[in-house]
């Protein structure tokens, strides 16, 4: 007699939708979100950089914990505008840090250009100033372990940043290949070439070779 799952169909669904985005070659094949390679097609995603936001996903729990007792500790002790400055760059590490994982994991196991872009920018351009300087400024007063706790994050962050680069420029050169490749098999118009029509690479039909005329056909070759 077979069990029943006690879970809602819809509540399933959700999630079997949501462990298929994450980890897409799934052996049970029960997501038709699965990335599915054709033979000879090479894989793009960057296993060192899945494993350092795997590592991430779980150290950055850590690092908002620790940073909340560190800010607690010495927000007093700080002067009005430095108090907003922190507090404001907390809370922005801490809102975009979620959306910045997750664009990395679509990005690089999906193999999916503008998420990894996306991710990329975010990295660069929002999440390693404010992190430089909260390390770099002496008025925020940093405590020894909040120095740590930054130094890790910095660490997995450029780590980051230069395993996407790469990953993101393999991505977009096989996307050009693959564009160039779509416009030479359909033709100038959208459509295969007549003499294309009705075969595929490395075949030939022989009802799209050109007549022989007879005569020629008898002529002896020339010797040369």
């Amino acid at each position: 007699m077979a069990l029943q799952t006690p879970l809602p169909p819809h509540l399933r669904r959700g999630l079997t939708t949501f462990s298929g985005s994450l980890f897409i070659n799934n052996k049970t094949g029960d997501c038709g979100l699965r990335q599915v390679y054709t033979p000879g097609q090479e894989v793009l995603s960057c296993l060192p950089l899945q494993m350092m936001l795997y590592f991430n996903v779980f150290y950055f729990p850590f690092w908002c914990l620790a940073e909340g007792v560190m800010l607690e500790l010495k927000y007093n002790l700080l002067p009005t505008y430095y108090q907003v400055l922190l507090a404001g760059a907390y809370v922005m590490i801490i809102l975009l840090e979620g959306l910045r994982l997750y664009l990395g994991y679509i990005g690089n196991l999906q193999e999916k250009v503008p998420e990894l872009a996306g991710f990329l920018l975010l990295s660069f351009l929002i999440q390693l100033p404010i992190l430089l300087f909260l390390l770099a400024d002496v008025n925020t007063i940093r405590l020894p372990l909040e120095t740590a706790v930054h130094l890790i994050l910095l660490l997995f962050l450029t780590s980051e940043i230069a395993a996407a680069f790469f990953a993101l420029k393999g991505m977009t050169k096989q996307l050009a290949q693959r564009f160039y490749l779509k416009q030479f098999e359909e033709g100038p118009e959208g459509k295969p070439p007549a003499s294309m029509r009705g075969c595929h690479w490395g075949e030939v039909s022989w009802g799209t070779l050109p007549p022989i005329d007879p005569e020629l056909a008898l002529v002896p070759a020339r010797e040369h």
